[in-house]
């Protein structure tokens, strides 16, 4: 692919990435996505087959994203204090918008997923992923014994996920980011419900 191809197809997908997420999937045509990427009917069809290709290429473009900043701030998690700061920044980014849209890829599962089962495939390994990323963060507090050995990692980074996802949700039905922050503070309540006796302010 040529630079100006590479450049055309990117303009395509971050066009359709953008109108995906603030109208939904179903709602975004192609007709859409050319007239927002200033492009062809031509030059879209050139790149992608159609708009089952789009949304592939949607999923992983989100997905890059969202676990890219996801795991650059859980790497960064050593305490309970570390995923108070990460409660904290995806609360407050979502409140930028009063709770508007959901969890990027979130929002993708909510709309396709019974409906595109290579779609519904794809988004789950991204969850998956994310998930392995938590379950590392929680490891790492038990490696440095912030928390008690016995702990449950997989349940305690899924609690965390679930909640988070749940939050988004009930934040985008109510405009208010509130149900996203109260469920995130139960999640981490049940990870300090773990902590070590010497540990247990951190």
């Amino acid at each position: 692919m040529t630079p100006k191809g590479a450049a055309t197809r990117a303009r395509i997908v971050d066009a359709a990435n953008q109108l995906m997420y603030e109208r939904g999937v179903a709602a975004t045509t192609l007709a859409d996505v050319r007239a927002a990427s200033a492009t062809s009917k031509s030059q879209v069809y050139q790149h992608f087959a159609d708009k089952d290709a789009l949304v592939k290429e949607v999923i992983e473009s989100r997905a890059e994203d969202v676990l890219t900043q996801q795991r650059r701030r859980l790497q960064r998690v050593e305490s309970l204090r570390g995923f108070e700061l990460w409660r904290d920044e995806l609360v407050e980014r979502n409140a930028l918008r009063n709770g508007a849209y959901g969890c990027p890829l979130g929002s993708l599962a909510n709309e396709i997923a019974d409906h595109n089962e290579d779609a519904r495939r794809a988004i789950a390994t991204h969850f998956d992923e994310w998930l392995e990323m938590l379950i590392d963060a929680v490891e790492r507090l038990k490696t440095r014994g912030v928390l008690r050995s016995d702990a449950d990692s997989r349940a305690l980074a899924s609690g965390l996920l679930s909640a988070l996802q749940g939050g988004y949700l009930l934040a985008k039905a109510s405009r208010d980011v509130y149900p996203m922050r109260a469920a995130l503070d139960m999640a981490i309540a049940q990870l300090r419900a773990y902590a070590t006796e010497t540990d247990s302010s951190v």
